[in-house]
């Protein structure tokens, strides 16, 4: 490995990630292979899942060219770059005096930043849970009314059981 120059200073999520990459970070499930250590892949981990894993050089680099005119400190530049401020309430920490230095062109960085870097991967979201009772079915099968499924899946009369002590209905020959 060469480097180019050794602390020129602080790297997106993006780099970092690339960097994991080249040193195969990617390339084995086991985690036993390649020489990074388990710090390394737990960075890896988290890199994978923001923002960075979409990103690319090209995106990088326009972004910071379409920026310039901004102004921004090294430091804003880079948080915006690794965070993706997608709205105002996102990106106003991130800036200092945001709503002094820029009033109604923070706006319009919010919209350079979605335009120009990638979205970050979707989260699958649990499902909401339905409040909705369902009586009728178990599973999806239709039930009448005056039967209940036993755990083997057949249905039995209600008549044929009787609640236990834990309040459970039982089925009594």
């Amino acid at each position: 490995m060469k480097i180019k120059e050794a602390n020129a200073g602080a790297l997106t999520n993006f780099e970092v990630l690339d960097f994991l990459r080249s040193r195969g970070a990617s390339k084995d499930p086991t985690r036993v292979i390649v020489p990074i250590v388990p710090s390394e892949f737990k960075v890896y981990d988290y890199l994978v899942e923001s923002a960075a894993c979409n990103q690319t050089k090209e995106h990088v680099k326009e972004f910071l060219e379409r920026c310039k005119s901004y102004k921004l400190a090294k430091a804003e530049v880079l948080n915006i770059i690794n965070l993706r401020p997608s709205a105002l309430v996102e990106i106003d920490p991130i800036i200092e005096e945001s709503e002094k230095r820029f009033g109604e062109q923070l706006e319009e960085l919010v919209n350079l930043v979605v335009e120009v870097l990638p979205e970050p991967p979707t989260q699958k979201l649990p499902e909401p849970e339905s409040n909705e009772v369902k009586e009728d079915t178990v599973d999806g099968k239709n039930m009448d009314e005056d039967k209940m499924e036993t755990e083997t899946g057949e249905q039995i009369d209600k008549d044929q059981t009787e609640p236990n002590e834990d309040g459970e209905q039982i089925v009594v020959s």
